[in-house]
Protein backbone atom coordinates (compact mmCIF):
# COMPACT_ATOMS: atom_id res chain seq x y z
CA UNK A 1 0.00 0.00 0.00
CA UNK A 2 1.19 3.53 0.42
CA UNK A 3 4.18 2.75 3.05
CA UNK A 4 5.19 0.35 0.56
CA UNK A 5 5.24 2.77 -2.48
CA UNK A 6 6.58 5.74 -0.38
CA UNK A 7 9.26 3.44 0.07
CA UNK A 8 10.34 2.02 -3.43
CA UNK A 9 9.72 6.00 -4.24
CA UNK A 10 12.39 7.11 -2.06
CA UNK A 11 14.74 4.38 -3.22
CA UNK A 12 13.96 4.57 -6.82
CA UNK A 13 13.66 8.59 -7.18
CA UNK A 14 14.26 10.76 -4.18
CA UNK A 15 17.40 9.09 -2.56
CA UNK A 16 18.35 7.80 -6.21
CA UNK A 17 22.35 6.97 -6.17
CA UNK A 18 23.88 10.36 -7.59
CA UNK A 19 21.77 12.32 -4.48
CA UNK A 20 22.37 9.97 -1.74
CA UNK A 21 25.57 12.09 -0.76
CA UNK A 22 23.08 15.20 -0.73
CA UNK A 23 22.13 16.85 2.58
CA UNK A 24 18.40 18.17 1.60
CA UNK A 25 15.92 17.01 -1.22
CA UNK A 26 13.56 18.90 -2.33
CA UNK A 27 10.00 16.94 -2.10
CA UNK A 28 6.02 17.88 -2.24
CA UNK A 29 3.93 18.60 1.07
CA UNK A 30 1.81 15.31 1.19
CA UNK A 31 4.95 13.19 0.76
CA UNK A 32 6.98 15.51 2.73
CA UNK A 33 4.83 14.75 5.94
CA UNK A 34 4.24 11.26 5.73
CA UNK A 35 8.03 10.51 5.55
CA UNK A 36 8.57 12.93 8.49
CA UNK A 37 5.83 11.07 10.31
CA UNK A 38 7.24 7.83 10.36
CA UNK A 39 10.84 8.54 9.67
CA UNK A 40 11.77 7.03 6.65
CA UNK A 41 14.74 9.14 6.16
CA UNK A 42 17.44 9.96 8.00
CA UNK A 43 17.53 13.37 10.25
CA UNK A 44 20.64 14.48 8.86
CA UNK A 45 18.41 14.84 5.06
CA UNK A 46 16.87 18.41 5.31
CA UNK A 47 13.49 18.02 3.34
CA UNK A 48 12.87 20.67 1.38
CA UNK A 49 8.97 21.54 0.42
CA UNK A 50 8.57 22.03 -3.16
CA UNK A 51 5.83 24.32 -5.22
CA UNK A 52 2.84 22.70 -5.32
CA UNK A 53 1.98 23.92 -8.35
CA UNK A 54 4.72 21.98 -10.53
CA UNK A 55 2.81 18.57 -9.11
CA UNK A 56 1.02 18.30 -12.27
CA UNK A 57 3.17 19.80 -15.05
CA UNK A 58 3.90 16.66 -16.69
CA UNK A 59 0.35 15.12 -16.32
CA UNK A 60 -1.61 13.94 -19.71
CA UNK A 61 -5.05 15.98 -19.66
CA UNK A 62 -7.66 15.00 -21.67
CA UNK A 63 -10.90 16.87 -21.96
CA UNK A 64 -13.40 14.19 -22.84
CA UNK A 65 -17.64 13.91 -24.10
CA UNK A 66 -19.74 12.91 -21.09
CA UNK A 67 -21.96 11.29 -23.52
CA UNK A 68 -19.81 9.15 -25.57
CA UNK A 69 -16.40 9.30 -23.62
CA UNK A 70 -14.78 10.24 -26.58
CA UNK A 71 -11.33 12.40 -26.54
CA UNK A 72 -12.20 16.10 -28.05
CA UNK A 73 -8.92 17.33 -27.08
CA UNK A 74 -5.90 16.93 -25.46
CA UNK A 75 -4.54 19.67 -22.96
CA UNK A 76 -1.33 21.27 -21.85
CA UNK A 77 -0.65 21.65 -17.92
CA UNK A 78 -1.72 25.49 -18.70
CA UNK A 79 -5.36 24.16 -18.97
CA UNK A 80 -5.22 24.29 -15.25
CA UNK A 81 -4.92 27.42 -15.08
CA UNK A 82 -8.45 28.07 -15.90
CA UNK A 83 -11.56 28.37 -12.90
CA UNK A 84 -13.03 25.22 -12.30
CA UNK A 85 -16.30 27.14 -13.03
CA UNK A 86 -15.07 25.91 -17.04
CA UNK A 87 -16.99 23.24 -16.15
CA UNK A 88 -20.11 25.04 -15.78
CA UNK A 89 -19.45 26.55 -19.16
CA UNK A 90 -19.05 23.48 -20.65
CA UNK A 91 -21.66 20.94 -19.07
CA UNK A 92 -20.55 18.44 -21.97
CA UNK A 93 -17.40 17.61 -20.74
CA UNK A 94 -15.58 15.76 -18.27
CA UNK A 95 -11.91 16.32 -17.62
CA UNK A 96 -9.64 13.43 -17.21
CA UNK A 97 -5.96 13.27 -15.28
CA UNK A 98 -3.22 10.76 -15.59
CA UNK A 99 -0.10 11.59 -13.44
CA UNK A 100 2.74 8.99 -12.01
CA UNK A 101 2.18 10.93 -8.64
CA UNK A 102 -1.73 9.27 -8.76
CA UNK A 103 0.56 5.53 -8.49
CA UNK A 104 2.05 6.57 -5.36
CA UNK A 105 -1.26 6.23 -3.67
CA UNK A 106 -2.94 3.75 -5.81
CA UNK A 107 -5.09 5.96 -8.05
CA UNK A 108 -5.18 5.06 -12.12
CA UNK A 109 -6.59 8.85 -13.38
CA UNK A 110 -8.71 11.15 -11.84
CA UNK A 111 -11.90 12.40 -13.75
CA UNK A 112 -13.64 15.58 -12.88
CA UNK A 113 -17.02 16.78 -14.23
CA UNK A 114 -20.07 18.85 -12.94
CA UNK A 115 -22.77 16.74 -11.77
CA UNK A 116 -25.89 17.07 -14.18
CA UNK A 117 -27.95 16.62 -11.17
CA UNK A 118 -26.50 18.09 -8.33
CA UNK A 119 -24.48 20.70 -10.02
CA UNK A 120 -21.88 19.80 -7.84
CA UNK A 121 -18.08 18.97 -9.35
CA UNK A 122 -18.01 15.01 -8.81
CA UNK A 123 -14.19 13.08 -8.63
CA UNK A 124 -14.43 9.84 -10.31
CA UNK A 125 -11.84 7.62 -9.78
CA UNK A 126 -10.30 3.85 -8.90
CA UNK A 127 -8.38 3.29 -5.96
CA UNK A 128 -6.25 0.13 -5.64
CA UNK A 129 -7.60 -1.38 -2.55
CA UNK A 130 -8.67 -5.17 -1.44
CA UNK A 131 -12.11 -4.87 -1.27
CA UNK A 132 -11.45 -6.48 2.54
CA UNK A 133 -11.08 -2.35 3.30
CA UNK A 134 -14.61 -1.55 2.49
CA UNK A 135 -16.08 -0.64 5.91
CA UNK A 136 -12.71 1.16 6.89
CA UNK A 137 -13.34 2.87 3.06
CA UNK A 138 -16.64 3.87 3.85
CA UNK A 139 -16.17 5.41 7.22
CA UNK A 140 -13.12 7.38 6.28
CA UNK A 141 -15.22 8.70 3.54
CA UNK A 142 -17.79 9.75 5.14
CA UNK A 143 -16.10 11.56 8.16
CA UNK A 144 -13.90 13.35 5.96
CA UNK A 145 -16.59 14.97 3.92
CA UNK A 146 -18.07 17.89 4.97
CA UNK A 147 -22.10 19.42 4.64
CA UNK A 148 -25.09 17.48 5.49
CA UNK A 149 -25.64 16.74 1.72
CA UNK A 150 -22.55 15.30 1.70
CA UNK A 151 -22.58 12.01 -0.67
CA UNK A 152 -20.47 9.32 -2.52
CA UNK A 153 -20.79 6.40 -4.06
CA UNK A 154 -18.28 3.50 -4.06
CA UNK A 155 -18.25 0.23 -5.32
CA UNK A 156 -16.24 -2.46 -5.77
CA UNK A 157 -15.55 -3.51 -9.78
CA UNK A 158 -14.54 -7.12 -9.47
CA UNK A 159 -12.57 -7.49 -12.79
CA UNK A 160 -10.44 -4.89 -12.36
CA UNK A 161 -9.97 -5.31 -8.68
CA UNK A 162 -10.51 -1.43 -7.61
CA UNK A 163 -12.73 0.28 -5.93
CA UNK A 164 -14.64 2.64 -8.10
CA UNK A 165 -15.32 5.99 -5.89
CA UNK A 166 -17.54 8.60 -6.70
CA UNK A 167 -17.76 12.16 -4.54
CA UNK A 168 -18.64 15.77 -4.66
CA UNK A 169 -15.11 18.03 -4.56
CA UNK A 170 -17.78 20.34 -2.61
CA UNK A 171 -17.71 18.59 0.47
CA UNK A 172 -13.97 18.39 0.90
CA UNK A 173 -12.30 21.23 3.33
CA UNK A 174 -11.05 23.75 1.50
CA UNK A 175 -13.01 23.75 -1.84
CA UNK A 176 -13.90 27.26 -2.99
CA UNK A 177 -15.62 28.10 -6.22
CA UNK A 178 -13.13 30.34 -7.19
CA UNK A 179 -10.61 27.55 -7.27
CA UNK A 180 -8.35 26.82 -10.48
CA UNK A 181 -8.49 23.65 -12.03
CA UNK A 182 -4.67 22.93 -10.82
CA UNK A 183 -6.42 23.70 -7.36
CA UNK A 184 -8.84 21.39 -7.16
CA UNK A 185 -6.97 18.60 -8.89
CA UNK A 186 -3.94 19.35 -5.48
CA UNK A 187 -7.06 19.53 -3.42
CA UNK A 188 -8.34 16.22 -4.36
CA UNK A 189 -4.97 14.25 -4.29
CA UNK A 190 -4.53 15.32 -1.06
CA UNK A 191 -7.80 14.44 0.21
CA UNK A 192 -7.28 10.87 -1.80
CA UNK A 193 -3.50 10.44 -0.35
CA UNK A 194 -4.99 10.95 3.60
CA UNK A 195 -7.53 8.85 2.77
CA UNK A 196 -4.97 6.17 1.78
CA UNK A 197 -2.75 6.64 4.75
CA UNK A 198 -5.63 6.90 7.49
CA UNK A 199 -6.69 3.19 6.07
CA UNK A 200 -3.54 1.35 6.31
CA UNK A 201 -3.18 3.30 9.74
CA UNK A 202 -6.10 1.33 10.56
CA UNK A 203 -5.38 -1.95 9.17
CA UNK A 204 -1.72 -1.98 10.80
CA UNK A 205 -0.39 -3.04 7.10
CA UNK A 206 2.39 -0.67 6.54
CA UNK A 207 4.83 -3.17 5.48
Amino acid sequence: MLHKRMKQYISSELMSEEQQAATSVEIYQEEKEFIKKYELISNDITLIEKDPTTRFIDAYIERCDKETEETLAKESFVFLEQPIDYLQKHKNEFLYLESNWLELIGVDAISLELSDVFGTYDVMVGLQLQKKFEISLKENISKELYGDEARFELIFNQKDGVWDLNFALNNVQGFHEEMSLEEAYLLIYRFLFKLVERIEEGSKDVN
